[in-house]
């Protein structure tokens, strides 16, 4: 009895560490972002970006990030893999730092596309989803930054909600999602529920939006970037359920902080005998366009997951008899 009333002391107090611990972090980014908005756009997230690359030896997950992409590619020095990882976290930094520009920083004018800081690789893609009928997907990942995709659509009147998972820190969820609320695009946090709200945007013809390269315990093993990973199979689950189109999308940093927004042609989805979409076939196919986006761009990828991680073996109830 005495064991179990301090187990949950400490449970207790370790609870209310780790609140006053989030909480702190969520007011340093808070009066960070506070001082990046005092900087004209480029100058802050320049900035933002050399100190993440300056600082990231020891900010968390540098470790875990070196091990990944050494994972991905055995044949990298140990200074070319010191180098990306440095990079991710810049990148990380220039993208948190972005959270308060969004609406400035994409300045694409249909009228004179070569003027502002924002490219646009199929535009074609953006009219024909725009005027057509039916529902449609578009994923993407973690690359470049993400967060622009929705507001170009927006900007061609293409109306997508977009899945997204926000941070397990609560205070800097609601910090970073009222920095995500831009005047344009529509988000859905990823939580329970969230898959039947997509599934109701797309039973009333409208276009979802989702990120597909992270773990999922509970979805199929695949090959990725050379070794087994979970993958998430919600995108190629909905297809199938709503028998529409897949399309990748990505957004690529260019120098001078430039970006190029690319909305890719249709998937050729696979079938299994019946003529339905193969969800496992098509999860695979999925994964495999962003390995590939991530082998030509390193450290524009988010390292900093463990997307390799194993689910652990569920152990059996045994049952008194």
């Amino acid at each position: 009895m005495r064991k179990l009333i301090r187990h949950r002391v400490v449970e207790r107090w370790l609870l209310r560490l780790k609140t006053l611990t989030d909480w702190s972090v969520a007011q340093i980014v808070t009066l960070l972002l506070y001082l990046a908005k005092k900087l004209p756009a480029e100058r802050s997230t320049h900035i933002a970006e050399r100190l993440g690359r300056k600082l990231a030896p020891i900010l968390p997950r540098y470790k875990l990030a070196k091990q990944n992409i050494k994972l991905a590619f055995p044949e990298k020095s140990d200074e070319e893999v010191s180098e990306i990882a440095r990079g991710t976290w810049g990148h990380v930094a220039r993208s948190m730092a972005e959270y308060v520009f969004l609406d400035e920083l994409f300045d694409f004018d249909p009228d004179n596309p070569d003027a502002g800081t924002v490219e646009i690789a199929g535009i074609d893609n953006f009219v024909k989803l725009r005027d057509r009928t039916g529902p449609v997907i578009i994923f993407t990942a973690h690359t470049g930054n993400f967060e622009i995709l929705p507001i170009a659509a927006s900007t061609h009147e293409l109306n997508v909600t977009a899945l997204f998972r926000p941070p397990n820190n609560r205070f800097l969820a609601e910090r970073l999602l009222k920095a995500r609320l831009t005047a344009k695009g529509h988000l859905v946090p990823s939580r329970a529920g969230a898959a039947w709200v997509l599934a109701g945007i797309l039973d009333n013809g409208g276009a979802v939006g989702v990120l597909v390269d992270q773990a999922f315990a509970r979805g199929p093993t695949i090959e990725f970037l050379g070794r087994e990973a979970t993958a998430n199979p919600l995108t190629a689950k909905l297809a199938r359920q709503y028998n529409c189109d897949i399309h990748p999308a990505r957004c690529v940093r260019l120098p001078g902080g430039r970006f190029r927004l690319e909305l890719q042609d249709a998937l050729e989805l696979p079938r299994n005998e019946s003529g339905a979409i193969d969800v496992l076939e098509t999860t695979r196919l999925i994964n495999s366009v962003v390995e590939d986006w991530v082998r030509e761009y390193p450290e524009q990828w988010l390292w900093l997951h463990n997307r390799w991680k194993q689910p652990r073996p569920r152990k059996r109830r045994h049952r008194s008899v």
